[in-house]
């Protein structure tokens, strides 16, 4: 077996690793049904397969490399195998910018020709980069995070629009009456490309160890804001249709509730209008977003009875609560208090779904700043995101 049947043999593991975390947090604290269970047993089965022959794989070209036997001089199929290696590599092409550095470049190309586009980093660097932008990015960590699409443009689900009207009472030989507004339709994720470039002095890089850290801290800030803003109030024209963006392809006006709101604040009984407008089977796990100066005022609100409805945790890392549910605050919720603006959210986050086609491209360029003293560093992500079933959302706006 050559490197690149190697490298075909991760990204099938990467793929089933995405599809059994999928299926975990789908059915995460209720009963998974049968089909999903034989499928998650049959993904776990094909992926413990598929590393026990990678690792058996590489061992042996280990060997083969140690011995200088059965190489192959093409680099297009050359592969060193072990995620050390390959975060070695990395870190000498973050440094130096040398393609040269390190032999397993093409391997760790992605669609690209071997004199253009973008290194896909190795997998331990794209794995942590993942990680810290869910830490900063409560969305991600609550919506539904689909499988990484690949293999097309974009991802479409079906989509009921229209209920049935009803069944009705007949007699033992009458005739069904047919129902004719029952709908479907489709809903489409096409994720959009982000983009980002940092210029490093070279001067901070041969003195500051673990530059790799340096590219990995301010992507990740300068990413997840871009993401926070476009998961809450994006536009849904090339970037992610925001939760308090009105739109029939997300949460449509019907869902907004003003009423028990007055023109500047929100009120214990707006929050009454807004929670229980959402049908029961959607409770379970509904929580709020606020930006923090709303959750000032609503921290200051109080019952009939004098009491402070706002319930402040004591416990570290668990959150604040509101009428029984969690607070999410968030600096990129609206915040503006006037008349006919959104001020706040209520819903089930799991039906807010974000589709991503690429996690992370970086590419460096060692002489285009050369005459400053500088080192630019590109990366690039592509994602989409929307609400996708209204109703398990309400949209807290003033009178």
């Amino acid at each position: 077996m050559d490197g690149k049947k190697i490298i075909e043999l991760k990204q099938e593991r990467a793929t089933l690793t995405a599809s059994i975390r999928a299926i975990m947090t789908e059915f995460d604290n209720k009963e998974m049904e049968g089909a999903k269970k034989d499928e998650l047993v049959k993904n776990e089965s094909r992926f413990d397969e598929i590393n026990n022959l990678i690792i058996k794989e590489e061992k042996q070209l280990e060997r083969e490399r140690i011995t200088g036997e059965n190489l192959n001089d093409d680099d297009e199929t050359k592969d060193k195998g072990r995620i050390d290696e390959a975060q070695a590599s990395f870190r000498d092409y973050i440094t130096t910018g040398s393609k040269n550095a390190f032999e397993v470049y093409n391997a760790l190309q992605q669609d690209n020709p071997t004199q253009a586009g973008y290194l896909v980093p190795p997998e331990k660097f794209v794995n942590d980069l993942i990680k810290e932008l869910d830490n900063n990015l409560f969305i991600r960590q609550k919506a539904k995070v689909l499988p990484v699409l690949k293999g097309a443009q974009s991802l479409g689900y079906p989509t009921r629009t229209a209920r049935m009207t009803a069944a009705v009472w007949g007699t033992e030989i009458a005739a069904p009456t047919a129902d004719t507004t029952l709908a479907f339709g489709k809903r489409e994720f096409k994720p959009n490309p982000a983009t980002a470039e940092i210029l490093i002095s070279k001067t901070l890089i041969r003195n500051a160890p673990g530059v790799e850290g340096i590219v990995l801290g301010e992507m990740a800030w300068i990413f997840g804001e871009l993401l926070e803003t476009a998961y809450m109030t994006g536009s849904g024209s090339g970037q992610p249709l925001g939760l308090f963006t009105a739109s029939a392809d997300g949460i449509s006006t019907s869902r907004d509730v003003s009423t028990g709101n007055t023109a500047s604040e929100i009120k214990f009984d707006g929050l009454i209008e807004a929670k229980y407008s959402i049908k029961d089977q959607y409770q379970r796990n509904c929580e709020w977003i606020f930006n923090r100066l709303a959750i000032k005022q609503l921290a200051k609100l109080k019952d009939s009875e004098g009491q402070y409805i706002w319930q402040a945790s004591v416990v570290l890392g668990t959150p604040d609560m509101l009428l029984g549910k969690p607070v999410n605050s968030s600096e990129y919720a609206p915040a503006v208090f006037e008349t006919g603006l959104y001020v706040g959210l209520y819903g089930d986050l799991k039906n807010y779904w974000i589709c991503d086609s690429l996690t992370m491209e970086m590419q460096v360029l060692m002489e285009l700043f050369a005459r400053t003293n500088q080192i630019s560093y590109m990366a690039r992500l592509e994602t989409d995101g929307a609400a996708i079933m209204p109703e398990a959302f309400a949209r807290i706006k003033l009178g």
